[in-house]
């Protein structure tokens, strides 16, 4: 359809939403359309999750286009639901608009909301449309548990080996090639626009006797500096352990940046940090990195053995 969603008006902008959001999956006891959806609770508990995104803080809508937009929303919460061990259940999305975004946007951001929950095992159950100055996106996710305790950040123990799953530094290499004004390498461009959480890990990681876990989202030091706080230990990173994508390392001698430091620092890519006790068969997916440590004193991270100085990662407010 040609036109704006003013043109549209919320009613029409509401059930255009509800007829994209697609059939429900099992689980799903009432889908979109009416005040609020119904999502089965099978094991008497709900891992539940809420990301908010702002257009000029959290994507440009000149470097991402609707579908970019729509599958990174989802995603982020998705890999929210992920690090509780849980398995993604449902997705509700609040979306702002202002009054002259056409309406094919929104299509293409639905689209891509919706195959994103499709991939993470998901469905787009409901929502709310508001007339905003900016496009902002609030994402609330739901996973189960499947009658299993979540796995915390506040965990781990010293002994137990620390591990990841899922890419690191490529959405901050692909932030820095945007920044530059270029388009390419396409694989980092889209690994900042379209990030790839490993979705299926987490509960890979909770049946293999995961002690801490979380998502990495604003970067792998400050994110394992959270989780070693929680469990009051230090994590003792190693830096050959550290997996550098081709592509990364291409873009960092062309930019002159030492690749660690988006591998260390980078936000976006949102793998899956977690422990395991000495000894674990590590799941599929998961690469050691390091190990924990008793805390000598305040809770740390460290890499080779020292406290890395460079930026640990994003912080809001600062």
């Amino acid at each position: 359809m040609d036109g704006t969603v003013g043109d549209l008006g919320e009613e029409g902008l509401v059930a255009r939403i509800v007829q994209g959001a697609g059939a429900m999956p099992r689980g799903v006891v009432l889908g979109p359309g009416d005040d609020a959806a119904v999502v089965a609770c099978p094991d008497g508990s709900v891992v539940l999750t809420t990301d908010l995104l702002v257009e000029g803080r959290h994507f440009r809508r000149d470097w991402s286009g609707p579908a970019d937009i729509g599958h990174r929303c989802v995603a982020e919460s998705l890999a929210d639901v992920a690090a509780m061990g849980a398995r993604p259940t449902s997705v509700v999305i609040g979306l702002g608009l202002p009054g002259d975004v056409e309406v094919a946007w929104v299509d293409e951001f639905l689209a891509a909301a919706v195959a994103e929950c499709a991939r993470g095992k998901a469905a787009l159950v409901g929502g709310d449309v508001v007339s905003a100055e900016t496009v902002i996106v609030c994402v609330t996710a739901t996973g189960d548990l499947g009658g299993n305790a979540p796995v915390t950040r506040s965990g781990a123990r010293a002994g137990d080996v620390v591990a990841v799953c899922g890419r690191l530094g490529w959405a901050a290499a692909g932030l820095a090639v945007l920044s530059r004004g270029f388009r390419s390498p396409r694989a980092l461009v889209d690994a900042h626009r379209r990030p790839e959480p490993p979705y299926d890990a987490g509960v890979r990681a909770a049946k293999a006797g995961a002690t801490a876990l979380m998502d990495v989202s604003d970067g792998l030091l400050l994110d394992a500096g959270r989780l070693a706080s929680a469990s009051g230990v230090t994590l003792s990173l190693e830096s050959g352990c550290l997996e550098v994508g081709e592509p990364v390392a291409t873009a960092a001698a062309a930019y002159h940046v030492d690749p660690l430091v988006w591998v260390l620092g980078g936000g976006d890519d949102h793998a899956l940090l977690a422990t395991f006790p000495e000894g674990t068969r590590l799941p599929k997916g998961f690469v050691r990195i390091g190990t924990v440590e008793a805390a000598d004193g305040d809770a740390a991270v460290l890499v080779d053995g020292t406290v890395p100085e460079i930026d640990p990662g994003y912080r809001h407010f600062s």
